[in-house]
């Protein structure tokens, strides 16, 4: 088209969007890498130079193991539940005895992922709760538990049922990612597999899994990146507690900078998490190998 070969036109449409990722993602991203090196605090202009000392100080935390621990069952579990469960889920939507139910299942399982997280933290928190919540309620009257479990109270329950949450909530967008990448696979395909006598568990394994992977990389992508950042469900189920149990990066990079007011150490936690989602994003997309098959 001749509007592409007026270059004016081009930089006119390209400049409100390089403009806003120069303000609002690049500049903060550097003064984040360069606060990282300083020793400083929020009410005061003056700055320390302490270079990688800030790191060292996260890294040699007692509990700094333990954080990078929940982050990484976080983002493990993430990943089966939101990627794998969501593409066995889309995949079942699609069958033909099904799809006159799709669009209640659709809405059923998207309508979690509309609600804000704090609301959903506040409400399982209330589900949780050991001494009045209904979760326990149940137990205790229905299936006659003597002593049932504090949840949230209790140290090695506390990050499962953290992450049980978010599932509960992100699964059914993944769901609907997956659905949408399933529904641009040939029909003709599937007849070719269905006149053959494949059944339905082969169709998904040699059909739907390899000819559905984009969606599958977007979905873990999108999965594995917000697992080294969640923050709201952590900070309003647990606060990072019983002790440290759930203590992940975000809540240790909001504890740095607004309890205890070490602005570089939360510096060189968002530089932390930074580098850890780029890493894990580079490696998945290398892994997966997306679009060298249609260049081929």
């Amino acid at each position: 088209m001749s509007i592409y070969k007026n270059k004016k036109i081009i930089v006119l449409f390209l400049a409100p969007v390089t403009i806003g990722l120069l303000v609002f993602v690049y500049y903060p991203l550097i003064q984040t890498i360069i606060g990282s090196l300083y020793k400083w605090v929020s009410y005061s202009p003056d700055r320390k130079w302490v270079g990688m000392a800030n790191y060292l100080d996260i890294f040699q935390k007692k509990g700094f193991l333990r954080i990078l621990f929940n982050n990484t069952i976080y983002a493990i579990l993430s990943v089966v539940c939101q990627v794998g469960l969501a593409m066995v889920m889309a995949a079942c939507l699609e069958e033909i005895f099904m799809r006159k139910f799709q669009k209640f299942f659709r809405t059923v399982l998207f309508i979690p992922s509309l609600i804000s997280m704090s609301v959903i933290g506040l409400l399982w928190k209330c589900i949780f709760n050991p001494n009045t919540g209904p979760l326990n309620q149940l137990l205790v009257q229905v299936f006659h538990v003597q002593n049932p479990p504090s949840w949230l109270g209790d140290a090695g329950l506390a990050i499962f049922c953290c992450i049980f949450i978010s599932q509960w909530q992100n699964v059914g967008y993944c769901m609907l990612l997956d659905l949408i990448g399933i529904q641009k696979i040939p029909q003709e395909i599937h007849d070719a597999a269905l006149i053959d006598g494949a059944s339905s568990v082969k169709k998904f394994w040699y059909i739907t899994l390899p000819m559905g992977k984009e969606s599958m990389l977007v979905t873990a992508l999108i999965t594995t990146i917000g697992s080294y950042k969640i923050f709201t469900e952590i900070q309003i189920l647990t606060g990072g507690g019983p002790g440290r149990a759930t203590e992940v990066l975000a809540t240790a990079m909001y504890r740095a900078a607004f309890n205890n007011d070490e602005m570089g150490v939360a510096s060189a936690y968002a530089v932390v998490i930074f580098v850890i989602t780029l890493v894990l994003s580079l490696i998945q997309m290398k892994l997966s190998r997306t679009g060298e098959e249609a260049e081929q």
